[in-house]
């Protein structure tokens, strides 16, 4: 291990430790639980500790059980890597700095509320991930919508 990665993670945690103690709704915990809340499964329930783990797995993120994911989402405990930060973050669509920069983290709880009234999560990680893409891109996603909505038959926006 490296004497920078040692001073990234060190200054990293405890930048999350200060920010936490500033204000307590900005702890780890209610952050992630959130996402949790946020970002629902197709059929609109929750995902499980056991499925999220699975996915970081899968995706190729560092080893993380349910039970710990479970004791961070409840503040049982509160000092994970960087590692598992960004794998989390990954898996919800947002920026690591959510959960340590408080700016970062005011914007992207505005981005959430407005995605938690979306309502369907697929959609709500689309519009998140979409966010600071130039106009060239925002149109080429607009308009492989539109046709992925043609080719199901699925009325244009002037027609609801």
């Amino acid at each position: 291990m490296d004497a920078t990665y040692c001073f990234t993670t060190v200054h990293f945690r405890a930048t999350l430790t200060r920010v936490a103690a500033e204000r307590p709704s900005a702890t780890l915990a209610a952050r992630l639980d959130r996402l949790f809340r946020t970002f629902r499964r197709p059929d609109h329930s929750e995902y499980t500790h056991d499925e999220l783990a699975r996915a970081v797995a899968r995706r190729g993120g560092p080893t993380i059980s349910a039970t710990y994911l479970w004791q961070l989402r409840t503040g049982r405990r509160d000092n994970p890597t960087k590692h598992h930060l960004e794998a989390l973050a990954d898996f919800f669509g947002v920026s690591p700095a959510y959960f340590f920069d408080e700016s970062a983290a005011e914007r992207i709880d505005r981005q959430l509320e407005l995605l938690a009234a979306m309502g369907d999560a697929r959609v709500s990680q689309i519009a998140l991930r979409s966010h600071g893409l130039s106009s060239a891109s925002l149109e080429a996603i607009r308009g492989i919508v539109e046709n992925a909505r043609r080719l199901e038959g699925l009325p244009d926006d002037d027609e609801r």
